[in-house]
């Protein structure tokens, strides 16, 4: 960091710094002088025939006329201008001349006229006249001036902004806010260890991605324990993983627990307008690690600048984003060395970014920072539970299996609405209702009390759900139902909630029953409307259509198909199929015959159970909200491995008319 000059030292000069306001600030004043430095009245512009009868009253000491103008001013008498004291708007007379302005026509002949007024009158009442040209040096300097000295100003404005924006934090020495040439200095901040307050204690649950990272922390603490047998420490470790669940966190916890230099940056921060910009603050952000070795630089979402090269050819000649990534590898592992610098990334896009990034040397280690499963929430819900004031008889396990696929970004989200639903309701504490409706919140949105409903859409809406939550709680491969909900939320009149159950795999069995009961609610929808169907299956057939086309194009569940799998892990499929026309028919073939298949299996279920069904919808209508416990009532316990043969026991038995309310 550079010093202040000490100017208390008499031999030293004095260093006078100009500041660029109080430029700013003189401009304004010069400016307010030349429009207001003119006090009073300003002057009244009269015709021709009035000054020349002023002139003949003996009221007129001097006329200045303008040849290049036509145009001239009136200076009175001192003693007449009270005379004329009506002719302004305020009544009052400029106390300064000229008090009159007038114009003439480019016939106007001045000697001629002037001289023949002047010979009306006697020898001491004659007007002084001045007749001159005005060249008008002024205008035209300001003309070509002015405009240069707003560009220069414009400029500085500018570049005083952008220098505070992009020179900042590179270490720039005083006034680098001030300098345009400091754009292609690094934005990466140093980390202060006293400023950094978050330990792998405040980490929760990630317990692979915490134990990799912590493993690097020692590697810089303590070298010569892996150095001693050979080992080299890892140049790179790329944190990949979905969005929120944890990623920056570890890098802030890196950086409160090692006694290193620690540089964080966007991997935004590097791409700009200008070219060759993100190069060069590639190079000056490892110029500074380097002497600072070791230290650890941390990139995140480093897939604004690593995406794989050669996605826009012909799109630009020059692509500055491809040229910050060939900086980016060069400067990991290059011709020159970095040793002692060790680079941690994020993304939740890994499957973009280059080959030549991800390669050993650069990226030594993928730590996949994954969503957490049900031990994980729970210890992250007690961290973000701490600074909450929960009733006595909170439930943490209850909450933490109601949220499956929540990341940690989520849980904070949950545990923040759920004190807020609390102090809305006027509660002294927060419970696990106020934990539940926060999750409803998160997940189906907010709850839309005016939206009004006709009695035969609240119908068909509970039977679609009730559709949806037999199909669910009867079929052994579909996740347990929690809740049945017809108040509309977000984009939903009503929804059915399911609990995860966390499978690694699925079965071909179990895909084919989460599809019929997603298709549930449009067939329960046509066994009670006669046949007519409605628009409320719109994102359960989207889901519906997407798992037949991955069954069949994706995981070799086709007979028809064979095990053959078009999925693109590297996206070179966007614009090309790796399949013919006649295999795209048969795909389409396989996927509707799946999807008819699972329809007509769902209708001759909830057909067998219409009564149950049809009892199950009017408990909905009664009560809005119904829970699994009202569901067991009805059809008994949830099906389970031997779910089959109570299907089976059900087929057996005379199906109740659809049609029957």
């Amino acid at each position: 960091m550079a010093q202040k000059p000490n100017n208390k030292d008499p031999r030293k000069p004095k260093i006078v710094r100009i500041n660029l306001s109080w430029l700013y600030i003189l401009l304004l004043v010069a400016i307010g002088y030349m429009l207001f430095a003119q006090s009073g009245p300003a002057p009244q512009k009269i015709e021709w025939p009035q000054v020349k009868q002023m002139i003949l009253d003996g009221d007129v000491k001097e006329v200045h006329f303008v040849r290049n103008d036509f145009s001239g001013t009136v200076t009175m008498q001192p003693d007449k201008l009270g005379k004329y004291a009506g002719m302004f708007a305020s009544g009052k007379v400029p106390t300064r001349s000229p008090h009159f302005t007038f114009l003439v026509s480019t016939k106007f002949d001045p000697e001629h006229e002037f001289a023949a007024l002047n010979a009306e009158l006697p020898a001491e009442a004659q007007v002084k006249v001045v007749m001159e040209n005005d060249p008008k040096i002024w205008a035209n300097v300001l003309e070509w001036i002015l405009p240069l000295v707003l560009l220069v100003l414009l400029w500085g404005w500018m570049f005083r902004g952008m220098g505070r924006q992009m020179g900042g934090g590179g270490g720039n020495g005083p006034g680098g806010g001030m300098n345009p040439f400091n754009v292609g200095k690094s934005t990466g901040k140093l980390a202060d260890k006293n400023k950094v307050n978050v330990t792998f204690k405040d980490v929760a649950g990630l317990y692979g991605a915490k134990e990799e990272v912590m493993e690097i922390v020692d590697f810089l603490k303590n070298p010569k324990k892996y150095t001693a047998l050979g080992g080299k420490i890892p140049k790179g470790a790329l944190l990949v993983g979905p969005p929120g669940t944890g990623k920056t966190l570890l890098a802030k916890a890196v950086a409160g627990e090692a006694d290193v230099p620690f540089f964080s940056i966007s991997g935004s921060d590097f791409v700009e307008m200008f070219v060759g910009v993100g190069a060069s603050r590639v190079r000056d952000l490892f110029a500074q690690a380097k002497e600072k070795a070791p230290c650890i630089v941390f990139i995140d979402e480093i897939d604004a600048v690593g995406r794989a090269r050669g996605k826009n050819v012909g799109f630009s000649s020059n692509d500055e984003r491809e040229n910050t990534l060939n900086q980016l590898l060069t400067e990991m592992d290059g011709f020159g060395s970095n040793s002692g610098v060790i680079v941690l990334a994020a993304t939740n896009r890994a499957d973009i970014l280059d080959k030549a990034l991800m390669r050993a040397g650069r990226f030594d280690r993928q730590i996949h920072v994954t969503l957490p499963d049900l031990n994980e929430r729970k210890e992250i819900f007690q961290v973000h539970l701490k600074p909450l004031k929960l009733s006595p008889n909170f439930d943490l396990d209850a909450i933490a299996k109601n949220t499956p696929g929540f990341s940690g970004a989520d849980i904070a989200n949950v545990c923040n609405e759920a004190a807020l639903t609390a102090a809305r309701r006027g509660k002294s504490d927060i419970d696990n209702q106020d934990f539940s409706d926060a999750v409803d919140r998160v997940v189906g949105g907010i709850e839309r009390k005016k939206t009004i409903m006709s009695p035969e859409e609240k119908r068909l809406t509970a039977f679609h759900e009730a559709g949806h939550a037999v199909a669910g709680w009867l079929l052994p491969g579909c996740d347990p139902v929690l809740k049945v909900s017809i108040i509309p939320r977000g984009q939903a009149l009503g929804i059915t909630w399911m609990l995860p159950d966390e499978k690694v795999t699925l079965s071909k069995a179990e895909m084919m029953d989460d599809m019929c009961s997603l298709v549930a609610g449009r067939v329960a929808e046509e066994l009670v409307n006669d046949g007519v169907p409605c628009t409320g299956a719109l994102s359960d057939f989207e889901r519906m259509t997407k798992m037949a086309y991955a069954m069949v194009t994706y995981y070799g569940m086709s007979k028809k198909v064979g095990n053959l799998s078009f999925y693109d892990a590297t996206g070179s499929y966007e614009f090309t199929k790796p399949y013919s026309e006649k295999t795209a028919e048969l795909i389409d073939a396989e996927a509707k015959a799946l999807i008819d298949e699972v329809t007509e299996k769902t209708r001759k279920i909830l057909t067998d159970n219409w009564a149950g069904l049809t009892q199950l919808a009017e408990l909905l209508i009664d009560k809005e909200v119904i829970m699994a416990d009202d569901i067991e009532k009805i059809f008994g316990p949830k099906a389970g491995k031997h779910g089959e043969e109570r299907l089976r026991k059900t087929e057996d038995q005379a199906p109740e008319d659809p049609t029957h309310e």
